[in-house]
């Protein structure tokens, strides 16, 4: 697995790469072929640092992000929680991929699954023209978390959604 660390103000000693390589990564190694990889980015919160961690795989991507007053707790609890969400999503992983990855092999410690979704409810709706700006404001007003739109901008359906922190993000597809 290819590993990256990307830290913009805090700097990174060896011990760290050191650790996230021997340690942390290495309990997702046998989840993963060496195609996959791996993007560490460590972010300074007050009295805190905050680890994201996202894998990537073929065309899956399992994302945790952890704050805690130790980067290398925080960065094993990232780990720990994207090995539960492949535990968690182990049959609908087994129906997506091919048989060969390291998904199809039985988990030491197998965590009871749901074997489908529960939808329950299906909505048909009319997706408007706007901007980004309406959208949200439309979002805000239903009490949504998210919102689905055209953007005249670029002629695409968008989400707009809100994110942990407060802010907005949208959803554009690629071209």
């Amino acid at each position: 697995m290819k590993l990256t660390i990307v830290s913009p103000k805090i700097s990174v000693t060896d011990e760290f790469k050191d650790f996230a390589e021997t340690k942390a990564i290495k309990k997702l190694e046998r989840f993963f072929d060496e195609s996959a990889t791996a993007k560490i980015t460590l972010r300074e919160n007050p009295n805190k640092v905050t680890v994201e961690l996202i894998v990537t795989h073929k065309n899956l991507l399992f994302k945790s992000e952890q704050a805690s007053e130790n980067k290398k707790e925080a960065l094993l609890t990232a780990v720990d929680k994207i090995i539960r969400q492949i535990r968690k999503n182990k049959t609908k992983l087994l129906n997506q991929y091919v048989k060969d990855t390291a998904f199809s092999e039985p988990f030491e410690d197998e965590i009871d699954e749901q074997s489908e979704y529960n939808v329950i409810r299906t909505k048909t709706i009319e997706i408007l023209p706007m901007t980004v700006e309406e959208a949200i404001l439309q979002m805000n007003m239903l009490g949504h978390s998210f919102f689905v739109f055209k953007n005249p901008d670029n002629s695409y359906i968008n989400v707009v959604y809100k994110r942990n922190d407060g802010n907005y993000s949208v959803i554009v597809p690629e071209k």
